[in-house]
């Protein structure tokens, strides 16, 4: 094997994305890889009984995209590298990092993960969920306490 080729590092946005993020930026040097950001928007559920909702839901998502596009760029300009591919999509979070994934020929997922026990758990989580379901080799860096 030649090492990694192609990483993709998914980030929610939250607070310790740039630990993230620069983890996943060591990694594309040290491979010389290409490296990948992507952000997921998760739909808002909508209500089809009340047609009056839809433009309103549908405008409340367009502005989530805008805002994570923004961030994503906020975040790259933070990064230590000239060449990252900014990708903001909505859908289920799980799903779409996957499918990216499938479609873009990753062969590693950098992932933040929560140190989080108990019924939170129970519930799952994005990173377990990408850990049991990727298609190639999944780094998660522990995060928060």
């Amino acid at each position: 094997m030649s090492g990694y080729q192609h990483i993709l590092c998914a980030v929610d946005l939250g607070g310790e994305n740039l630990a993230v993020a620069s983890r996943a930026v060591e990694l594309a040097k040290q491979y010389g890889a290409k490296l990948s950001l992507l952000h997921v928007v998760e739909y808002i559920p909508i209500d089809l009984a009340n047609e009056l909702v839809l433009p309103q839901q549908q405008e409340i998502e367009d502005q989530l995209v805008e805002q994570s596009k923004k961030a994503v760029a906020s975040l790259v300009s933070h990064l230590d590298l000239e060449q990252i591919s900014e990708n903001v999509i909505s859908g289920s979070t799980k799903a779409e990092i996957i499918e990216f994934t499938k479609a873009g020929k990753v062969d590693l997922i950098v992932i933040g993960q929560h140190g989080r026990h108990g019924f939170s758990r129970l519930l799952g989580s994005t990173a377990n969920a990408v850990l049991h379901n990727a298609p190639c080799d999944v780094l998660a860096v522990r995060i928060g306490a």
